[in-house]
C-alpha cells in the first residue's frame, strides 16, 4: 500500500524505462555524493562532487551523461540537499524526497556515501520514495525562515531571563532583597537601571554588571521578537487571509501550518496526506477481535501542536465544536480521541484553504 504521504501524481510504473536512468544522491554540508542506476537497477557508476553552485552543476552533467534522466532522488532535501533540489527542479527534472535508510538495512549492507546514494536510487526506481519535496522559492519560505529566527530569539530570551533570576537568586545583600520577587518585566527594568561601579573585583559590582547585561539582552531579544512578530503577521495575512479568518486559527499557526505544507502543497494530494504529515491521523492498533486506532506521534510535532491549539480554542469558545464534544463523550470517547478527532477534521477543513492561497499568482516574493 502506497504511504499517503509520498503519493504523488507520478505512476510508479514509469519511474524510468530503456534508455533511462535514475539517479541518487547522499547530501552533505561539503560534498554530495551521487549514483546512477539503469532501468533495471543496475549501478552505473558513482562519483563525489563539492556541495556548491559549480559541483551541483558538474553533478547534474555527470548525471545526464549516462542517458535520459528520469528522476533523482535526494536525501535531506531540507537541509543539506535544499539548493541541490531548487537547482533540479528548475532544470524541470523530477526530485524525489528519499529517507535515510533504516537502521536494519544499514546493518546489512554497511554504510558510506556511495552505498546511501545508490539506495536513494534504487528506493525511486522502485517506487519505495514517491514523495516531492517542498520547492522553497515562494512567499512561504520567507514565512519560514522568519519563524526560525524568531523561534531562535525565543529561546534566547528565555535562557537569558532565566539566567537573570538564578544570579538574582545568588547576588550578594542588599541587591538580593532589592531585586528578589519582581516580576520578569519589572525585574528586567530594575536591573537595567543599575549602575555598577568600576570595581569588578567586588562581587556586587560584579553582579550588577551581569545583571545589567543580562537585562538589555532580553530587552533586544524582545524588540527583535516584537518586530518578528509584525512582519509574519503581515506577510501570513497577505498570503492566507481565509485561513486567518477561520475560528481559533492566528498568525502564529497560520504561518506554521504554511511552512509546514511548502510553498507546493499540491504535492499533498489529499487531507489524509496532510494529516499524516501533521502527526494527527489515526494509527490502527488492532488484534484479533480488538479494532481501535491511536494517536500518531510521528510527522512534523510543530505542525501538530498548532493543530493542537486551534482544537483547544474551538473546544472553549466554538460552538459547534463544544457540541461536538459533548456528544462524542456520551459515546465514550476520551478526551485524547476526541482531540485526535477534532486534529483530523482540521486537517480537512484547512488544508484546501492552504492550497487555495498559494495557487493566488501574486503571491511570489516579488510581489511582497
Amino acid at each position: 500500500m502506497t504511504d499517503p504521504i509520498s503519493a504523488t501524481q507520478f505512476d510508479i510504473t514509469e519511474v524510468a524505462g530503456p534508455g533511462q536512468v535514475v539517479g541518487g544522491v547522499d547530501t552533505h554540508l561539503d560534498t554530495h555524493t551521487a549514483a546512477c542506476v539503469d532501468h533495471l537497477g543496475r549501478l552505473l557508476a558513482h562519483a563525489q562532487f563539492p556541495a556548491t553552485a559549480a559541483g551541483e552543476k558538474r553533478l547534474l552533467a555527470w548525471l545526464g551523461g549516462f542517458g535520459d534522466l528520469a528522476a533523482v532522488g535526494v536525501e535531506g532535501t531540507g537541509s543539506y540537499g535544499a539548493s541541490l533540489a531548487r537547482k533540479l527542479t528548475a532544470e524541470r527534472l523530477r526530485v524525489v524526497e528519499v529517507s535515510r535508510p533504516n537502521r536494519q538495512t544499514r546493518h546489512q549492507h554497511g554504510k558510506s556515501d556511495p552505498i546511501d546514494a545508490e539506495a536513494a536510487a534504487r528506493a525511486v526506481l522502485a517506487g519505495t520514495a514517491t514523495g516531492t519535496p517542498k520547492a522553497r522559492t515562494g512567499v512561504v519560505e520567507s514565512i519560514r525562515v522568519l519563524r526560525t529566527a524568531r523561534s531562535g530569539a525565543v529561546k534566547a530570551r528565555t535562557a537569558a531571563t532565566n539566567t537573570l533570576k538564578h544570579l538574582v537568586v545568588t547576588a550578594p545583600e542588599p541587591l538580593r532583597s532589592q531585586l528578589a520577587g519582581l516580576p520578569t518585566d519589572q525585574l528586567v527594568e530594575h536591573a537595567t537601571a543599575l549602575r555598577p561601579a568600576a570595581d569588578l573585583a567586588d562581587p556586587i559590582q560584579a553582579t550588577k554588571t551581569a545583571l545589567r547585561r543580562l537585562a538589555r539582552r532580553c530587552q533586544h531579544l524582545t524588540e527583535e521578537i516584537t518586530d518578528a512578530d509584525t512582519q509574519l503577521r503581515a506577510l501570513t495575512r497577505q498570503t492566507a487571509p481565509a485561513l486567518l479568518e477561520r475560528c481559533g486559527v492566528g498568525p502564529e499557526t497560520a504561518g506554521q501550518l504554511l511552512a509546514t505544507a511548502g510553498d507546493n502543497p499540491h504535492r499533498l494530494h489529499s487531507n489524509a496526506a496532510f494529516a499524516a504529515l501533521c502527526g494527527a491521523s489515526p494509527v490502527p492498533v488492532a488484534s484479533g477481535r480488538t479494532h481501535r486506532v491511536r494517536l500518531n506521534h510521528g510527522g512534523d510535532r510543530q505542525a501538530n501542536s498548532a493543530l493542537h491549539t486551534i482544537a483547544l480554542v474551538r473546544m472553549r469558545h466554538h460552538q459547534p465544536t463544544r457540541a461536538y464534544v459533548a456528544r462524542r463523550r456520551t459515546e465514550g470517547k476520551t478526551t485524547k480521541e476526541i482531540m485526535r478527532c477534532l486534529k483530523r477534521a482540521l486537517c480537512r477543513e484547512l488544508l484546501p484553504l492552504i492550497q487555495q492561497a498559494l495557487t493566488t499568482p501574486n503571491l511570489t516574493p516579488g510581489g511582497l
